[in-house]
């Protein structure tokens, strides 16, 4: 998922006839009004630019044309040379004693962009028709088999329902084959993303995408390696068991069982989420889950009414209702006219209230679940748009996926019954059942959610180079996932591509950071509600406590260091995976039983 901030897209300048810098001499010493007239200047002009940026970005995502497409790379280029020159100028002021405010918002400034150009005109230009050449290829992306060309939205319907192995082995591989195009400038890309942030005073730009978190780049690394050491032993039992019960699904011949999982048989594209597989690994005698996909169809449930639900959680929390606009002007379904980007984002226009979702929505209980984390982006935009224009972004993008999932979790069988989905809640029985398909997707995309970055992140080093983008990807995605590809890869292939988040320059250990504070934030959400029952069983609708202690962390923004905001909400400031091992901790023992006698790891 994504959503559009500051940090992401980026609009057009030459028309405002912007110069950063100009009015400033580099001839005398700075002085703390210069640097608040600088920061003022800069503020205003940047509001202006995203404003625009974001309404290219939008036409470009929703009428995939060769027009947009140009359109928004030629706006992007223009901003993104006027940022660095801001980032460049805001170093006159380096070590000149301001207050905590207006530092703070210097480094923001020097952090605004997450694709730095080079200072040079011809590679700013270069740099924008890539990216937006990357992006454009996927979202048209289709595999075509004689006169049938199927998109990623009907080839992930096949990884989602089908058993027939060969099926999944063909849609996988199918869509893979949009991806080799992009490789070559995939490589270009990296090498002038890496001289941008060079040219801003960073090792590469995997350094300076780390450096965004309040903490020096390699401490944030060893943070991350720190949470996934307390995660990682759920992920193994659990990949154990379903490796088991995929074996027993489809034989020796498909599926060891021992070593790695075959990637297109988890159901799903990328192998990320597991949890349209569950029927396979559903286990007997221990409950069952509901199936909300079932409720939503009986109840006629259409794209609009999938997205009130989402929005009235949240005013059950005490959140005013979403603008007329929203409703206007958001894409709920993919039209039958056009090409569009379908993967779901969340978009603020005007840092006030034009807010908007762009989604192809499924009536699904998937669907169901990404609408409630795409409004969390909404809402979070909304509560922090009084603050500085540099400030409008979430403590860190750890929080801004982490805010729509935590209320996700709250969609337990007792809300179902409140907002009329469900007639009862399940009484008594095993807890097993559901435990297991939510871990199906939260606890099985851990190391996809880590892996994603940490590829990119050697890439951009050096340590993987373009001879070896495709071994590597593979190298991380065994290690991390225990996965591996149904059929033989090559240096021909480029699988990275194969997913949104690579050509459209998406940082993505949000999502892992999002997986381990979700957990912490419904923790602390359910303790302000008084819920005193087992974590998995708490729903926080209506509690307006809950939604006090929520709103008041998010209208902080980003204008305090992210530990701040995490104790505001949680009384901690430390990140703690502890809240996801004590939800799913019944599981993790039944887990542990089901695989003795096993050879787990890979």
């Amino acid at each position: 998922m994504k959503y559009r901030v500051m940090s992401l897209v980026l609009g057009a300048v030459i028309a405002l006839g912007i110069l950063p810098g100009a009015a400033f001499s580099e001839e005398t010493a700075p002085t703390v009004a210069e640097a608040e007239e600088f920061l003022a200047q800069a503020e205003q002009k940047l509001r202006d630019l995203w404003i625009l940026s974001g309404r290219a970005q939008w036409i470009a995502s929703t009428y995939i044309t060769e027009d947009s497409e140009i359109l928004s790379a030629k706006m992007e280029e223009d901003v993104i040379r006027t940022v660095v020159d801001f980032a460049n100028s805001a170093a006159r002021f380096d070590g000149l004693e301001l207050d905590y405010e207006m530092d703070r918002k210097m480094k923001k400034l020097k952090l605004a962009l997450v694709l730095p150009a080079p200072n040079d005109p011809a590679k700013t230009e270069e740099l924008t028709r890539i990216k937006a050449g990357m992006e454009g290829t996927y979202g048209k992306g289709k595999y075509c088999k004689g006169e049938e060309c199927l998109n990623l939205t009907e080839l992930s319907r096949v990884m989602s329902s089908s058993r027939d192995p060969e099926a999944l082995q063909d849609a996988w591989t199918g869509w893979r084959t949009i991806s080799p195009v992009m490789r070559k400038d995939f490589s270009r890309y990296v090498e002038l993303g890496n001289e941008g942030a060079r040219g801003l005073g960073y090792d590469d730009l995997g350094s300076m995408w780390r450096s965004n978190y309040d903490m020096e780049p390699d401490a944030f690394a060893a943070e991350i390696d720190r949470l996934w050491t307390q995660v990682s032993p759920f992920y193994e039992a659990l990949h154990c068991y379903v490796r088991a019960q995929l074996n027993a699904e489809y034989g020796d011949e498909v599926q060891s069982l021992s070593g790695p999982i075959r990637a297109d048989l988890l159901g799903n594209m990328w192998a990320q989420e597991w949890g349209n597989i569950y029927p396979i690994v559903a286990p007997e005698g221990q409950g069952e889950a509901v199936d909300v996909t079932a409720l939503l169809v009986a109840a006629d449930t259409d794209e609009r009414d999938m997205v009130r639900y989402g929005e009235g959680f949240f005013t059950s929390l005490g959140f005013e209702k979403l603008p007329d606009s929203f409703w206007e002007k958001s894409q709920f379904s993919k039209p039958r006219d056009r090409e569009v980007v379908c993967h779901a984002s969340a978009w603020s226009l005007d840092f006030q209230d034009d807010l908007r979702i762009k989604m192809c929505i499924e009536i699904t209980e998937e669907e169901f679940t990404t609408i409630h984390h795409e409004l969390g982006h909404n809402f979070y935009q909304r509560a922090y748009n009084q603050q500085p224009i540099l400030f409008q972004d979430s403590a860190n993008d750890g929080f801004h996926e982490a805010v729509g999932d935590a209320i996700a979790l709250s969609v337990t069988p007792d809300y179902l019954v409140k907002i009329g989905l469900l007639d009862e809640a399940p009484v008594g029985g095993s807890e097993i059942a559901p435990l297991l398909k939510m871990a199906m997707d939260k606890i099985a995309f851990l190391p996809f959610g880590l892996l994603i970055d940490q590829w990119r992140w050697k890439v951009f080093s050096g340590e993987f180079g373009p001879e070896d983008y495709n071994g590597s990807w593979w190298q991380l995605r065994e290690k991390y996932q225990g996965i591996e590809p149904p059929v033989a890869r090559s240096e021909a292939d480029f699988d990275p591509g194969a997913k949104y988040h690579v050509p459209a320059n998406v940082p993505y250990t949000r999502y892992f950071l999002a997986r381990i504070l979700q957990f912490q934030f419904h923790r602390s959400l359910c303790e302000a509600a008084g819920f005193e029952g087992p974590l998995h069983e708490c729903s926080i609708y209506g509690s307006k406590e809950a939604g006090k202690l929520l709103g008041d962390m998010l209208a902080m923004g980003s204008s305090r260091p992210w530990p701040e905001a995490l104790e505001a909400l949680t009384g901690s400031p430390e990140m703690d995976a502890t809240a996801i091992l004590d939800y799913f901790a019944p599981l993790k023992g039944w887990l542990d039983e089901q695989n003795e006698g096993q050879t787990c790891g890979w």
